[in-house]
């Protein structure tokens, strides 16, 4: 069982990459209760510093690094990490929050985005790790927490435009390095992506199951099923686009009751988590650069109901997908944590 204190001894794990720099200053500016924070990273970034509020933390290598001072131990530096040192961390008796995908679909492991379910967060103490959601399912499912609370959503079809920041630090200098060199009449190369990202949209996220959808789309039918309701299908298009930071979705949902439009707007309007901008004869609706770069809540916009059916609602949506699609929601669920869920 989760012991709370004062302060708290805390492990960033991967603390040079895109995700663990914010993190750290997710944990700094809300002032999380540290006793003392440990950064870790690979062998090759041993000796370097990162920035935590005011200080410099220096790296440690994790490869013989010892876990048995640490409360909590945030993991964003690949699966292949989580899996060898997330269950050493476990053992050790640290609460290990994953960002990674290793063990979203295990059973006894809660997969939490507190906006929708804090309360699995106390299932933890199975196994000492919380998984934390794909970016992706994490804005679409604060946005439609609301709507499943009142009408019941048994179907949802979404299609993602994800920034290039989804693939980390390599996936933002190919974009910056391909621009440049369009720019420049220059040739482009292509690394990080199997085709040009700058000034092109790729319909290509991760890697491609059998079933012909990537496997980006299929972490959204299997998460969502698995922290709002087994019961609902969900069809998914993801999508690459020349954006640096923040994704954005189309959502169309078909629930069981119909839908009344300004029940929906005022339960965003109500919603912490959650701010609507939906003013469409002043063009104003959330986009990636504005609401999706720095920023902590998830954006709404283009509320509108089917033109065919008062039961299928049409809903846009923005958030920055390395705070809250990843380090925000990771922190978030610490916060729960420290609370002492019941």
């Amino acid at each position: 069982m989760f012991k709370v204190k004062d302060k708290y001894n805390i492990a960033i794990i991967g603390a040079t990459g895109i995700v663990g720099e914010s993190l750290l200053e997710i944990l700094s500016s809300r002032k999380f209760p540290i006793n003392n924070v440990i950064a870790v990273a690979s062998k090759r970034s041993e000796g370097s510093q990162v920035k935590f509020g005011d200080d410099l933390l220096d790296v440690i290598a994790i490869d013989d690094y010892d876990f048995k001072d640490i409360d909590i131990a945030f993991f964003s530096a690949g699966s292949s990490v989580s899996k060898v040192y997330a269950p050493i961390a476990a053992k050790a008796g640290a609460v290990i929050i994953d960002n990674t995908s290793e063990f979203r679909y295990v059973d006894d492991i809660p997969l939490v985005v507190p906006e929708v379910n804090p309360l699995d967060i106390e299932k933890h103490v199975k196994t000492n790790i919380i998984a934390n959601p794909n970016c992706s399912t994490i804005q679409m499912l604060v946005a439609l927490k609301p709507i499943h609370d009142r009408y019941k959503i048994l179907d949802i079809n979404v299609c993602t435009y994800q920034a290039v920041s989804g693939s980390g630090k390599k996936g933002v200098d190919e974009l910056l390095e391909q621009s440049y060199s369009y720019l420049n009449q220059q040739d482009i190369k292509a690394s990080v992506y199997p085709k040009q990202i700058a000034f092109n949209v790729i319909p290509f996220v991760d890697s491609f199951c059998e079933n012909g959808y990537t496997k980006e789309e299929m972490k959204m039918v299997w998460e969502t099923q698995k922290i709002l309701s087994k019961d609902i299908t969900v069809n998914a298009t993801a999508v690459r686009v020349p954006v640096l930071i923040g994704h954005s979705e189309s959502v169309t949902i078909e629930t069981e009751l119909p839908i009344d439009i300004k029940d929906v707007m005022s339960d965003f309007k109500n919603n912490k988590g959650i701010e609507l901008i939906d003013n469409p004869s002043n063009d104003e609706y959330p986009t990636a650069f504005i609401n999706g770069h720095g920023t902590d809540k998830v954006y709404v916009g283009r509320v509108r109901k089917s033109l065919n059916s008062d039961n299928i609602l049409n809903i846009w949506v923005v958030a920055d997908n390395v705070r809250k699609g990843a380090a925000l929601n990771s922190v978030q669920i610490a916060e729960e944590l420290i609370k002492g869920v019941k």
